[in-house]
């Protein structure tokens, strides 16, 4: 079990169950415990962002290359957000 416990807080805010081996680095249960928000801020993005939600077509194969289009996008911008420097603001 893990469980994530800020200093501010009185008890812990989140706890994981994992069946990992005992032996598995503090550092990859940690990683793959917060893995959860990136997967679903995607899936998000997708849906919203990309319209994976607008699909209105009635063959597998109109949903398969709309789901492929989309994963497509998805791709290419977590690509582009991966490589590209982030700009700092001045102020």
């Amino acid at each position: 079990m893990l469980a994530q416990w800020p200093v501010h807080e009185p008890a812990p805010t989140d706890y994981w169950i994992s069946d990992l081996p005992a032996d598995t680095p503090l550092k990859t249960l940690v990683r793959l415990a917060k893995m959860r928000w990136r997967i679903e801020h995607d899936y998000r993005e997708l849906e919203t962002g990309l319209g994976l939600d607008h699909f209105a077509g009635r063959s597998f194969n109109g949903f398969h290359r709309h789901l492929t289009l989309g994963v497509a996008e998805q791709l290419f911008i977590t690509r582009k957000r991966l490589t590209t420097p982030k700009v700092q603001a001045v102020a």
